[in-house]
């Protein structure tokens, strides 16, 4: 699958009123502008609704909703504090860690885990997806249900290695998740489309090693890497626990 370079996607409207947005989310986000809104073209197209993602590969145009979809149902039953996820990252009775999602993607676990009360800052490179992830936690701190929920999610548009190494001893966080690029499967039919996109946005997994070192020298309590259950360890650094669910496991750094 060929990766599409950011600098493929324009930042677009359909409706003239909302060029100045548009020449400003492209001018933050170091994204070309254009005037005229194309849908066979790689685009961000901003509405009067949300921030969309408009590709080819896609029949639909993609966009980030915590308001709605299998956010709204995980955010009803997603499994409280006894989920993989919120176990492997130290979350029990009396403890909510902060946490340093430096692999945002979608955001969907990041949410998961605001939603269990967690203070965390989603970190993510990628300006397409970072784009996305602004507009999607502005609409969701605009609706009742999802308000609280989004105050406590931060985002930040930088490269997760580079951003631990700028903190400060007070901005250090208890817990780092990772969360690297999955390798292509070798039936790609069998793959979600929205996955088939964040392969084609974000690349192949090139520096989780050197991300997972320095996270290692960052977190206060611990590191957790989401891996495919089984797959070896990042970099083969044996970790000192592990949960698993039915095909993922969560590697645990204890610092």
């Amino acid at each position: 699958m060929t990766p599409i370079l950011f600098t493929e996607y324009s930042v677009t409207t359909e409706s003239p009123m909302y060029f100045p947005q548009a020449q400003l989310l492209a001018e933050r986000f170091g994204l070309p502008f254009s005037k005229n809104s194309d849908k066979t073209q790689h685009q961000l197209v901003i509405s009067n609704q949300h921030l969309a993602l408009h590709t080819p590969n896609l029949a639909k145009p993609m966009t980030i909703d915590f308001t709605q979809g299998k956010s709204a149902h995980r955010r009803q039953f997603g499994g409280g504090r006894g989920q993989p996820l919120a176990k492997a990252l130290g979350l029990r009775k009396g403890a909510t860690p902060t946490i340093i999602d430096t692999t945002a993607g979608y955001g969907k676990d990041a949410f998961v885990l605001a939603t269990l009360g967690c203070q965390i800052i989603l970190v993510e490179r990628n300006p397409l997806l970072a784009a996305l992830l602004e507009d999607a936690i502005a609409r969701a701190r605009l609706d009742p249900t999802t308000e609280q929920i989004a105050q406590r999610m931060t985002l930040i548009h930088s490269d997760a290695s580079q951003y631990l190494m700028n903190l400060t001893l007070e901005q250090r966080p208890d817990v780092i998740y990772i969360d690297p690029m999955y390798p292509n499967r070798q039936k790609s039919a069998l793959v979600k489309k929205e996955m088939q996109l964040l392969h084609q946005l974000v690349g192949p997994d090139t520096d989780s090693e050197q991300l997972l070192n320095t996270a290692r020298q960052t977190a206060k309590k611990r590191v957790v890497v989401k891996r495919p259950k089984s797959a070896k360890p990042v970099a083969d650094q044996k970790p000192n626990a592990a949960v698993e669910s039915k095909n993922t496991r969560y590697d645990i750094y204890v610092s």
